[in-house]
């Protein structure tokens, strides 16, 4: 694609990157070629700026490495090795790399970043599609995905961590943010949040669940450990730990918003250590619920009728042939004075 002045001047550019276009590129210039210059030059958000305004190209550029101060390419970058930079590496399309990823400042892609090792940013992660890591993911600021989030290890996050699609980790998940995700959440450890948890679909967590303020999902939620949340927990089915359940001071626990009343017991357990205090709604299905119910089965089966025909009477006892006496005879007779009314 080739640039020209005025074709550039109908995006509104900012007075000195415009002036630095004429000066050096005499007003035009190959697309690509301009963006490796504006990067050499030391002007690497004006060449982020360049892209956003002209897209993303079907060029794929393959390098065995990369250890510079950034790098901007329109199309797809492929390394065999890993990819090292001191502010950004960002590209229109995909990055992938045989090892890993490490940024000072932003990680960005049109499309996916997969790589073979730990991705690390010193700021931002976004990608339009999936982000998968063969090792960790560690970011200083926020995670944006328009896809899938995929990683072996920990996933780690300074501020929120956005997710369009399914957050997957190995181990655990921690931000010092919110966690949004549209579809599930499920990690091998531990979930936690300084702020909201929210899924679309389910959570499942090997470890604890932890948020500082409210925890929502849209199916529902397992954890190997505790569930706790500074604010209420709500699921659209059941909610089940190995631990506790705990809501914050002033919240409850609401399970089954999303259930059909005749398939109550069944999608909208609760099951924890202890029944929680603040439950709301759902159907506790505890060790104690458990207990309770065989204590009522057992006291229902003593005081359930017998077939006259079929009962068992102990050794000594015989049944009387002239039937069972009449219910009245076993009844205490009332006062004389007295009236049944008053009685």
């Amino acid at each position: 694609m080739q640039l020209t002045k005025k074709f550039v001047k109908a995006k509104n550019p900012c007075a000195g990157g415009y002036k630095w276009f004429i000066r050096d590129h005499n007003g035009q210039g190959d697309y690509q070629a301009v963006l490796d210059a504006l990067v050499a030059d030391g002007r690497v958000s004006d060449a982020c700026w360049l892209l956003d305004q002209f897209g993303p190209t079907d060029a794929v550029l393959k390098l065995d490495a990369v250890d510079a101060n950034a790098i901007v390419f329109a199309g797809t970058l492929e390394v065999r090795m890993g990819i090292n930079v001191d502010s950004v590496v960002r590209a229109g399309r995909s990055i992938i790399t045989g090892g890993g990823i490490r940024a000072g400042e932003t990680i960005m892609a049109g499309e996916n970043i997969t790589a073979a090792a730990n991705i690390a940013s010193g700021g931002n992660l976004r990608a339009g599609g999936d982000i998968m890591a063969d090792w960790g993911i560690e970011v200083a600021t926020r995670v944006d995905c328009g896809g899938n989030v995929r990683a072996k290890w920990d996933i780690c996050a300074g501020q929120d961590l956005a997710v369009t699609g399914h957050l997957h980790a190995g181990q655990d998940v921690q931000t010092q943010g919110a966690i949004k995700c549209g579809q599930g959440i499920k990690t091998g450890g531990d979930v936690r949040a300084e702020k909201e948890i929210n899924a679309g679909s389910g959570i499942q967590a090997g470890g604890a669940i932890d948020c500082g303020e409210h925890l929502a999902s849209g199916w529902g939620m397992i954890a190997g450990g505790d569930i706790r949340a500074q604010g209420s927990i709500r699921a659209g089915e059941g909610v089940q730990a190995d631990g506790l359940i705990q809501a914050g001071d002033g919240h409850g626990v609401y399970a089954g918003l999303s259930v059909r009343l005749d398939a109550w017991s069944v999608c909208a357990r609760v099951v924890a250590q202890s029944r929680p205090a603040q439950l709301v709604s759902g159907h506790w299905a505890g060790r104690d619920a458990a207990d309770a119910r065989d204590r009522q089965d057992a006291a229902d089966e003593l005081d359930s009728p017998h077939d006259p025909q079929s009962q068992h009477y102990p050794q000594g006892q015989h049944k009387d042939p002239a039937g069972p006496p009449p219910a009245s005879a076993n009844r205490p007779a009332w006062p004389m004075n007295a009236t049944p009314a008053l009685a």
